[in-house]
């Protein structure tokens, strides 16, 4: 499914995309194209782009081509989904230690509706931070990996 939803390629498309999708929630997957659980997440996110086109534009990024970003949102783990909403990056409370994106992916396709519905919802009020409306259960579980210390 991820041949359905428009990739970048390299930094300076990521840097367009992110200054340029204004009124809108930017979702980044950090990922690869052949990674199981990464089709798995791109089935959903090419399943529901239709139906939140008013409030989202949804983008790939193979984190292999785009290195910098890799390591600036510290994506060891793949998939990793980020949001920005008017070249803001959005934080999500999951109930885990990382708020700066969603790890794994999601269980349905009503977890990523109501998700970004709630940080449209936010950023429009101004928030930068919201409490993420999936259930806890339905979120997948990590340990944070510090490299270089």
């Amino acid at each position: 499914m991820s041949f359905l939803l428009p990739k970048l390629s390299c930094k300076k498309e990521v840097d367009q995309a992110i200054k340029s999708v204004a009124e809108k929630v930017l979702v980044l997957r950090f990922g690869r194209d052949n990674d199981p659980v990464c089709l798995q997440l791109d089935d959903i996110l090419a399943k529901t782009a239709h139906d939140l086109s008013k409030m989202a534009v949804i983008y790939l990024v193979d984190v292999n081509k785009v290195p910098v970003y890799t390591q600036y949102f510290d994506i060891s783990y793949i998939p990793s989904t980020v949001f920005f909403f008017n070249g803001q990056h959005m934080k999500v409370d999951y109930g885990s230690p990382d708020h700066t994106k969603f790890v794994g992916s999601f269980k349905t396709k009503q977890d990523f509706i109501d998700l970004i519905e709630v940080i449209y919802r936010g950023a429009m009020r101004g928030k930068l931070i919201v409490r993420s409306p999936i259930d806890p259960n339905n979120i997948p579980k990590y340990d944070l990996l510090y490299q270089g210390i």
